[in-house]
């Protein structure tokens, strides 16, 4: 059973390589993976994933949302594969061909997430991008069905919000992962946000998240490792209070 610890991905959302080293060095004993986004990955380039797994045992979460041509697709994640990174996204795009290509071109090397709607999507940014009205009226459904198209073309879990974790366990399964952003401990929570659907660590461990991408609550505070030990002692508490699932409760 993976450790509270383990659970958690720090997002490196920094412009610098020598932020990122700080938060790394920082945080290196107290998470279980870092996620390598956009802004940092053109500063650094592939070099910063080397770096982590030199002066680490976490692993990285590539999230570089890739959406292209099923061919180009297939041979970015190819190179993705080579570098020994645990996580890479795709958006669940227009065609599941994109995807079956991310996950041809992983070679089983690298576990390829679908990107659903990000948490900073509305509904009424649905209807503004064209989305029919009962996909914009319920966002569940939407998200449910896009998790649906990355299962079937092979990927190994969807990036969902807390809010749609428990529905995709149930449709799809147990072993389909969820990686949930939008996390904000109730401890951290500020008026300011520009994600729409967030959660509570405890709310995603219990509708059945897998790994929590946690940034401004363990960026922002005094102690960034003291911050993330007690997320990942509720992320603890929590699963040890948790009732076994109906197919594992005592007959």
């Amino acid at each position: 059973m993976k450790s509270g610890k383990d659970r958690i991905i720090f997002p490196l959302d920094v412009a610098t390589v020598e932020a990122a080293k700080n938060y790394i060095g920082l945080l290196k004993e107290s998470v279980g993976l870092f996620k390598v986004g956009l802004e940092l990955f053109i500063q650094a380039g592939p070099e910063i994933v080397g770096f982590i797994h030199s002066q680490t045992q976490a692993r990285v979460f590539l999230d570089l949302k890739l959406h292209d041509i099923p061919a180009t697709v297939k041979r970015a994640m190819a190179r993705i594969a080579d570098m020994g990174v645990a996580f890479a996204t795709v958006h669940v795009g227009e065609t599941s061909r994109m995807l079956a290509a991310a996950v041809d071109g992983g070679g089983g090397k690298v576990g390829i997430l679908g990107v659903t709607v990000l948490t900073s999507v509305s509904a009424q940014d649905l209807k503004s991008a064209g989305y029919r009205r009962d996909l914009y009226d319920d966002l569940l459904l939407t998200v449910t069905r896009k998790a649906g198209v990355a299962h079937a073309a092979g990927c190994a879990g969807v990036v969902c919000s807390g809010l749609e974790v428990s529905r995709i366990k149930e449709t799809i399964g147990q072993d389909f992962l969820t990686v949930t952003p939008g996390i904000r401990p109730a401890w951290s929570m500020t008026p300011e946000e520009d994600q729409r659907r967030i959660t509570t660590p405890a709310e995603a461990i219990n509708a059945g998240a897998d790994y929590l991408v946690i940034g401004r609550p363990i960026r922002d505070a005094k102690d960034p490792a003291q911050a993330a030990a007690r997320i990942a002692e509720e992320i603890e508490d929590t699963i040890k209070h948790q009732l076994p699932p109906d197919n594992q409760k005592p007959k």
